[in-house]
């Protein structure tokens, strides 16, 4: 009888060793924010109960600023800037790459190497200078791409006062760099945001596409999420958006916003009131919000018929100074509340 009564024991042991081997506790949605970049970011993901991925996102986050912080006088592109000898790392390789590519492709609208002239402004690192004529052209021979290269793990610049600021398409880097992490992780649903800047994938806690919100752009409009133009379903997809609503300081009744044409040295005066960009990187949408700002409305509308791959959201004001919209089809498509036409 007693080797019998052994079967079931045994059984129930290989079950349990099964059980303790192949099963999963239930997946779980999980969200961290705080400031990082001088800026915020909200992440949220769904992942296994027990593991906890915000320290070593932060961790990426912080090697990123010391390499592309034009506000950390510890990073590579501040030392390129003060000229001082330093090796590139991948991240600044990959930005410089990209950016190089979108300035060919806008005909110099995007340009870092603007960062001389976003200084004089007061839009960077440095304290506003006294504006004139004779300044802005004496700064804009520092200026186009074209005069800075990388060769292996070391840059080259014509002129020691070529100064870079990579504002307007590392952020979008950022999102790329944590959404690229979570993807090595195995997670398959999340929402990662760093500065407005953002990318989704797969579906929420509810199963339903990520829903975000598209800023009005009116000034001092300075709370993300509070007075919203439109929301949009996003799944795998990134967004990314651009205007003048927030950067900008008046002076002697005068508004001056952050976005500086390369070519003119001076902050741009269109009907363009803001971009938002949907590609599948961060990156690229970025630095595209940023170069619609500069091209205004016409020539942003002709630069995306040509290039079916780009959508954007365009918020400009009419003559009466109302607002108006375009949208390619590809965001009429993910319109859940809003203005559409």
């Amino acid at each position: 009888m007693k080797p019998r009564q052994l079967i079931p024991i045994a059984l129930i042991f290989a079950l349990a060793l099964i059980l303790f081997f192949f099963y999963e506790p239930a997946a779980e949605y999980k969200s961290f924010h705080g400031e990082v970049q001088g800026t915020y970011y909200n992440i949220k993901y769904e992942d296994r109960p027990g593991r906890n991925l915000e320290p070593k996102i932060l961790h990426l986050l912080k090697k990123f600023d010391l390499s592309l912080s034009v506000y950390d006088s510890n990073s590579i592109v501040s030392k390129i800037n003060r000229n001082e000898s330093t090796r590139l790392d991948k991240y600044f390789k990959r930005v410089f790459n990209k950016a190089e590519e979108i300035y060919h492709l806008s005909g110099g609208a995007f340009d870092v190497t603007v960062a001389p002239i976003v200084n004089a402004w007061g839009f960077g690192p440095d304290t506003l200078s006294v504006i004139d004529s004779t300044l802005i052209d004496s700064l804009l021979q520092y200026v186009g791409m074209e005069k800075v290269r990388i060769k292996g793990n070391n840059i080259f610049k014509e002129d020691s006062l070529i100064q870079m600021n990579f504002n307007a398409i590392a952020q979008g880097y950022s999102v790329d760099i944590v959404t690229e992490f979570l993807d090595r992780k195995g997670i398959t649903n999340y929402l990662v945001e760093i500065g407005g800047e953002l990318k989704a994938k797969g579906i929420n806690h509810q199963g339903n596409p990520w829903r975000v919100g598209i800023d009005k752009p009116i000034d001092n409009n300075m709370d993300p999420g509070e007075n919203l133009q439109a929301i949009v379903n996003v799944s795998d997809k990134s967004l990314a958006t651009s205007g003048n609503y927030r950067q900008f300081y008046e002076k002697d009744g005068v508004k001056y916003v952050h976005s500086i044409n390369p070519k003119t040295g001076y902050p741009i005066l269109n009907r363009l009131l803001s971009v938002t960009v949907m590609m599948h990187d961060c990156i690229s949408a970025d630095a595209f919000a940023t170069t619609f700002m500069v091209m205004g409305l016409e020539k942003s509308i002709i630069f995306l018929s040509k290039h079916k791959d780009i959508d954007a959201y365009l918020i400009y004001s009419d003559e009466k100074g109302e607002f108006k919209t375009f949208l390619t089809p590809g965001m009429k498509e993910i319109i859940a509340e809003g203005e559409s036409m």
